[in-house]
């Protein structure tokens, strides 16, 4: 499994990616964490009791181009519990393409049901497993409403930089 350190400038958040259950948001993330894409955005949803949402906005709240989505994997057996990371999407469920959250709590109503369009879930493709005290700062700080989304820290939350741990 690889891992992934995510220098933030709350603190550093290491997460170990799934590439056995999840290989394609695996492989999506390791793509963007190599290509330098998380640089410089920011967490720009946080809603504490649910999830830290970031990895598509940088700071003034402009969305960062990204790729094609990927297909979700949302069916692989992984849950949204508190301290995995899944992939944002749309209403599409085959959406997702950068932005990613990290579950503040066990959010089954989040995981796969079915392959309807309100069934397909949200594809966990790893998980915390150091840093989870930073997330839990995150979920702490003043949220406002700016350009048109909600619950958005007041003062920005930036990825620094973020480094692919081979083991």
């Amino acid at each position: 499994m690889s891992k992934v350190i995510i220098e933030t400038t709350m603190g550093n958040i290491t997460v170990e990616l799934d590439d056995e259950k999840a290989p394609i948001g695996a492989e999506n993330f390791i793509h963007y964490v190599m290509d330098g894409f998380y640089k410089d955005t920011i967490f720009h949803r946080i809603i504490p009791n649910f999830m830290v949402q970031g990895g598509g906005m940088v700071e003034g709240m402009q969305e960062k181009a990204s790729g094609d989505s990927i297909e979700n994997e949302a069916d692989n057996g992984l849950k949204n519990d508190r301290g995995t990371l899944a992939y944002a999407r749309t209403g599409d469920p085959h959406s997702a393409t950068t932005q990613f959250f990290i579950n503040l709590k066990d959010n089954d109503f989040l995981n796969h049901t079915g392959k309807n369009v309100q069934g397909w879930g949200y594809a966990v493709f790893g998980k915390v497993t150091d840093g989870m005290d930073v997330v839990d700062a995150m979920a702490k700080v003043e949220t406002t409403n700016r350009m048109g989304h909600q619950d958005v820290p007041v003062d920005d939350i930036t990825i620094v930089k973020t480094t692919l741990i081979e083991d």
